[in-house]
C-alpha cells in the first residue's frame, strides 16, 4: 500500500468544546418556551448565545462559534471566527491551517497554512501541547505534497512524521503513523520492515487504513510471513468498519480459496458503491484507496458472472463490470487482466 498523494489532513476531535456546545444547545432546548424549537431555530439561538458571550469578552467563544459553524458546514463564517481568535487560541490557528491549506470556505493559501501550523509545532505552551502532533504531521504532508513550503523534501517530511508519530504513543498523530507505514512502502523509501511496524501500531490506534494495510502485508507475505488467518481477521475486520480498499481484497481473498459465493455476494455490493468522496468523509480513507477497492471488486464480480463462480453466467453483466472496474482504477483492471490472460485467477 504505497503512499499517493491524495493525503488528507489529520481530524481532531474537539470533545470538550462540542460538549459544551451539545449543552448550551440542551440548556436552551429546555428553557421555558423553548421546547418546540425547530432544528434550524434552536441553531440560530446557539448562535446569538455564542455572538453574545463573544460581545460579553469571553475569548474561548470565538473558537466554540467558529466550531459551531464548522460543524453546521458553513466554512465560511468558520473561517472568520478562527482568523479573528489565531492569534490568542492554538485551536483556532490549528483549524485556520488546516482550512487554508485545502481551501475550506477559503482560498487556498498553503504560505500562510504552513505559517500557522509551524507556530504550532514550535511552542512550549501547554495550550497547545494537544495540537504539536497534528501539527507536525500537516507540515509533513506539505513538505511531502511540495505546497506551502520552499521545496519538496521527503526527507523533511519522514522527519515531521516521524515526529508525530512519536514511537506509535496512542496519544500522537495515528495518521502520521499509518501514512509511515505507506511512506516506507513505496519504491523511493523502500522499507516493509519498518511498513509493517508502522501500519501494527497505527491499527492498535485504531487505524483503519492500517487494519487494511495489514491484511494485505499478510496475504501477500509483504514485509512479514505470509499468514492467511492474520490476513483474513484484518481483512474482515477492516471490512466491517467501512474500509472499501480491504473489501477488494478480501474478495480476492475469498476468491483464491474458490469460496466463490462468498466473493461473489461481497462483490456484488461492493461494485455499487459510486461516491468515492463521501466515503472518504465517512471513514477517513484515501479517495485513491476506495477508488482500488471498489475497482478490485468489480473486475472479481465480473469475473464470477462471466465463469458462472458463486453467481448465475452472465457475459452481458460481466462486461458492463470489467468496464466498471478500469472506470474506477484502470492500472487495477489491467493488472487483473493479465493475471486471468496468464492463468492465474
Amino acid at each position: 500500500m504505497e503512499i499517493p498523494k491524495d493525503l488528507s489532513a489529520e481530524n481532531i476531535s474537539f470533545s470538550k468544546e462540542k460538549n459544551i456546545l451539545n449543552d448550551i444547545a440542551q440548556e436552551t432546548k429546555d428553557a421555558p418556551g423553548y421546547g418546540a424549537l425547530s432544528e434550524d431555530e434552536l441553531m440560530e439561538k446557539v448562535e446569538n448565545i455564542l455572538l453574545q458571550k463573544i460581545k460579553e469578552g469571553e475569548k474561548q467563544a470565538y473558537f466554540q462559534l467558529g466550531l459551531f459553524y464548522y460543524e453546521q458546514g458553513v466554512m465560511e463564517k468558520a473561517v472568520v471566527y478562527f482568523e479573528r481568535s489565531k492569534d490568542f487560541d492554538f485551536q483556532s490557528l490549528y483549524m485556520l491551517g488546516v482550512m487554508l491549506y485545502d481551501g475550506i470556505g477559503c482560498r487556498p493559501d498553503t504560505k500562510k497554512a504552513v505559517e500557522c501550523l509551524q507556530k504550532i509545532a514550535d511552542t512550549d505552551d501547554k495550550r497547545a501541547k494537544h495540537l504539536k502532533c497534528a501539527a507536525q504531521y500537516n507540515i509533513g504532508r506539505a513538505y511531502f505534497q511540495g505546497y506551502g513550503i520552499p521545496r519538496q523534501s521527503d526527507k523533511d517530511a519522514e522527519r515531521y512524521w516521524l515526529l508525530a508519530a512519536d514511537d506509535g504513543n496512542p496519544k500522537a498523530s495515528t495518521k502520521a503513523q499509518q501514512t509511515l507505514g505507506m511512506f516506507y512502502s513505496r519504491e523511493e523509501s523502500l522499507n516493509l520492515k519498518q511498513a509493517f511496524f508502522w501500519h501494527s501500531e497505527a491499527c492498535g490506534n485504531g487505524s483503519l487504513e492500517s487494519q487494511g494495510a495489514l491484511g494485505v502485508m499478510y496475504e501477500y507475505g509483504v514485509g512479514v510471513r505470509r499468514n492467511t488467518d492474520n490476513a483474513y481477521i484484518c481483512l474482515k475486520g477492516a471490512s466491517d468498519r467501512g474500509n472499501v480498499y480491504a473489501m477488494g481484497n478480501l474478495v480476492a481473498h475469498y476468491y483464491r480459496r474458490k469460496l466463490y459465493t462468498k466473493a461473489a455476494d461481497l462483490a456484488s455490493r461492493v461494485a455499487q458503491l459510486s461516491d468515492v468522496q463521501l466515503i472518504a468523509k465517512e471513514t477517513d480513507c484515501l479517495p485513491s484507496y476506495i477508488s482500488k477497492g471498489i475497482g478490485m471488486a468489480c473486475f472479481y464480480y465480473a469475473r464470477c458472472l462471466h465463469e458462472g463462480l458463486g453467481a448465475k453466467k452472465d457475459e452481458k453483466e460481466a462486461s458492463k463490470y470489467y468496464s466498471r472496474s478500469y472506470m474506477f482504477d484502470p492500472d487495477v483492471c489491467a493488472s487483473l487482466q493479465t493475471k486471468t490472460q496468464h492463468g492465474l485467477m
